[in-house]
């Protein structure tokens, strides 16, 4: 089977066409619904029905389950661990994989660490279903510990951020003050759509939270925020959509093609191990030094997730105690 080019959120065979999600095999096409998690849903019932308990089935059985109310960003990252997984296993039943194939997996994936940790995270949500629906007695995965990640300390300057935004697209550059304006995650920026252009400011509901604590936050306007807003909507003039951020084709810019922009942008600024996720962290550290509310500002709901972003931390002035004898000259 050949890899997808297009649609690498979506289960094998299945594709978006006429506004519809179609199941299609030998030729023939089969609608799952107008919806994607309509569409996931019908598609898990055809794997259900399918028979079979083979390692590939029940991944993508746990996928198109599992997966419709996660972030799209979230679900291609699954979708990616699932190929990866599909392949590792393809010759095993549930019931033949054991601790000792998980940990020979991750010793396989050392040199790219954080991927190793999302699929044995994915692997081990496999695993979980896998015991509800009764098809294991036991999750393999339970006691492989995942890799220890080194904590992330960069700190994007003044000056980086200007090269990298002098060398980006108009569209990045645009990406790139929402982030810094707001402080919000790429994929939360760029699900930005007209109706959250509120009279208050752009309302945001964390991608990640949204199915869980349902954080939200309301980042006022001011008047750099409403430049580029004003900038996003003349940049594809005549064009009328929901979201803001329009790509190719008049769609919705996706997480991919700005991944590939900041990059490239990266790469023509000579600036180097810059993340784009770097942003979220810069917006953090320079609202704090600013005097604002940097755990408000992410929207998050304790002070030591946010401690995790800042980034120039100020070093204490601190005074000793003075001397009870009033003289520390004598010898």
């Amino acid at each position: 089977m050949r890899p997808r080019k297009t649609d690498r959120h979506l289960p094998p065979c299945v594709y978006e066409k006429h506004g519809a999600y179609w199941l299609v095999k030998k030729g023939k096409w089969t609608r799952l619904g107008n919806t994607l998690p309509e569409a996931l849903t019908a598609y898990a019932g055809t794997i259900e029905a399918s028979g079979g308990r083979g390692m590939v089935k029940l991944i993508d059985r746990v996928f198109a389950h599992h997966t419709p109310k996660l972030s799209k960003h979230t679900q291609a990252s699954y979708k990616l661990c699932a190929n990866k997984l599909k392949k590792v296993f393809a010759e095993f039943e549930p019931h033949q994989v054991k601790g000792k194939h998980v940990a020979a997996l991750k010793l396989s994936m050392a040199e790219h660490p954080t991927r190793a940790n999302h699929t044995l995270s994915f692997l081990k949500i496999v695993f979980q279903f896998a015991l509800e629906w009764q098809l294991v007695n036991d999750n393999p995965c339970v006691g492989i510990k995942t890799y220890t990640l080194a904590k992330r300390n960069r700190y994007l300057s003044d000056e980086e951020f200007t090269a990298i935004r002098e060398n980006a697209k108009p569209i990045l550059q645009i990406v790139m003050d929402l982030c810094y304006l707001t402080g919000q995650r790429v994929g939360d920026v760029l699900a930005i759509q007209r109706r959250d252009l509120g009279e208050d400011g752009i309302y945001f509901q964390a991608s990640k939270t949204k199915n869980t604590t349902g954080s939200r936050v309301v980042v006022a306007w001011s008047p750099e925020l409403r430049e580029v807003v004003a900038r996003a909507t003349k940049l594809n003039p005549g064009v009328i959509h929901l979201t803001l951020l329009v790509g190719k084709h008049k769609k919705p810019l996706t997480y991919r093609s700005v991944i590939g922009y900041w990059w490239q942008a990266c790469k023509d600024a000579e600036v180097k191990d810059a993340h784009i996720h770097d942003m979220r962290a810069k917006s953090a550290t320079d609202a704090r030094e600013q005097g604002l509310d940097a755990q408000k500002l992410l929207g998050h709901g304790s002070a030591a997730m946010t401690e995790r972003y800042i980034r120039r931390r100020q070093i204490p002035v601190v005074t000793g105690p003075a001397s009870k004898t009033g003289n520390t000259t004598k010898t």
